[in-house]
């Protein structure tokens, strides 16, 4: 049986989560855009500005970064996080890509998800009301305590190196 998620939606034309099949690891987060509001934009040298979203879509310039609206909070059980992944697609074909490279959100969060999204095409991008632009995923979180030791960790597989080390390419 699935779990179920509380999600409060900030305004009705919101777009609630949604999974894209049946087997889908992450689920799909759209851009929630009203007429009324402005979207938190920062240009290549760090100016920040306000969009509008007139028409109900955002144009994002090139090296530009913006925090995009989804018009929801997750609430979120106190041992789990939502984790935001970019769009494979979106970053393929338009060099759309999230700002911070994976978002995380806490379950001490009760505000407003925002996607920052990251233009790193020379192209300007429009970001319309509904779009898909992140995918989202849930996962278990456990803190742990740390302490410090006087042993160096012991050798646990024949892994010698760092970066590059396993010969992946």
């Amino acid at each position: 049986m699935m779990k179920e998620l509380s999600v409060y939606k900030i305004w009705p034309e919101a777009h609630t989560p949604v999974y894209g099949s049946e087997w889908a690891a992450c689920f799909d987060i759209r851009a929630s855009l009203r007429e009324d509001i402005g979207v938190d934009c920062y240009d290549i040298k760090n100016k920040k500005t306000v969009l509008p979203t007139t028409g109900r879509m955002i144009v994002i310039a090139s090296g530009s970064r913006v925090l995009v609206p989804t018009g929801c909070i997750f609430d979120l059980p106190e041992n789990e996080s939502l984790r935001i992944h970019p769009r494979s697609g979106l970053a393929l074909k338009s060099g759309v890509v999230l700002g911070n490279c994976e978002g995380i959100v806490d379950a001490d969060y009760v505000n407003q998800t925002y996607i920052m999204l990251h233009n790193t095409s020379r192209r300007i991008f429009i970001v319309r009301d509904g779009d898909r632009i992140a995918q989202g995923e849930i996962v278990s979180s456990e803190q742990r305590r740390f302490t410090v030791s006087e042993d160096k960790p012991t050798q646990k597989t024949s892994r010698e190196g760092g970066f590059g080390s396993t010969g992946i390419s």
